[in-house]
């Protein structure tokens, strides 16, 4: 496994959840980590975890869904750290009126601008500099509902993840000549923020059993330890009591 010490991460919607998990467990590991998401205080509190425990963060605020703004980041990190190793991309959100029925242009807009649209942003924004690396790995979070189409996660969310997957997957046939690579992680439920969005509230109870945002950050974390000449390219990460899984099995006559 690779000695991250000293090499550098970027990881956006660093503030909470998956990407929180992902930056506190990279910079555990000696990375010096560039934390992006929309406000700054939940990014200041993730700083300042990883400071308490003896790493190097700083924040780089930023709008992922404003491509501009990705390349002033990006081209700041190519300035004050002289290149990237990793890149995180798991900025996302949904709403809460997501079916078909309740899905407003505005709303089908926000998702794809901020979950896609802004997760193509930032790999653009980064392979030339892992170009002339010949190095880099690309890590975005996708999703259980990149795989698997179901009405709970509404039909702009699921766009968005069966086509970064897609994306993903193409990054890796143009761009392993360069000495990149690309992970697609796709998780089922996982206990994060995003579920206060959920149309019928997610139970404490039900939270517990779900994987952990640090159980993710462990995964990031594995994957970028991994030899330069590995390649994942997409790896599935699900609670062990999936309640999907749960409901088939309950319907299954005795």
């Amino acid at each position: 496994m690779r000695d991250l010490t000293g090499k550098t991460a970027w990881v956006t919607g660093a503030g909470t959840g998956i990407g929180e998990g992902a930056a506190l467990a990279l910079a555990a590991a000696g990375m010096d980590v560039v934390l992006s998401g929309r406000r700054e205080a939940p990014l200041r509190d993730v700083a300042s975890a990883i400071a308490a425990r003896g790493g190097h963060a700083r924040i780089a605020a930023l709008d992922v869904a404003d491509a501009d703004a990705v390349d002033a980041v990006a081209a700041d990190i190519a300035e004050r750290e002289g290149r990237v190793d990793l890149l995180v991309n798991s900025a996302g959100l949904n709403v809460v009126r997501r079916n078909w029925k309740h899905l407003s242009r505005a709303d089908w807009d926000q998702v794809i601008r901020v979950d896609l649209d802004g997760a193509f942003y930032c790999c653009h924004a980064v392979l030339p500099m892992m170009r002339a690396q010949k190095d880099g790995l690309i890590v975005n979070i996708s999703s259980w509902a990149g795989r698997h189409v179901g009405a709970l996660t509404g039909p702009a969310y699921s766009a968005a993840k069966f086509g970064m997957n897609a994306f993903t997957e193409s990054l890796n046939i143009e761009e392993c000549v360069h000495g990149i690579r690309a992970t697609a992680v796709c998780p089922g439920e996982v206990a994060t923020p995003i579920l206060d969005k959920r149309p019928v509230p997610v139970s404490a109870a039900d939270r517990a059993h779900m994987v952990q945002a640090e159980d993710c950050g462990e995964l990031v974390l594995f994957l970028a330890r991994l030899p330069a000449h590995v390649c994942i390219n997409d790896v599935t990460i699900s609670p062990t009591w999936n309640r999907g899984y749960v409901a088939q099995a309950r319907s299954i006559p005795d």
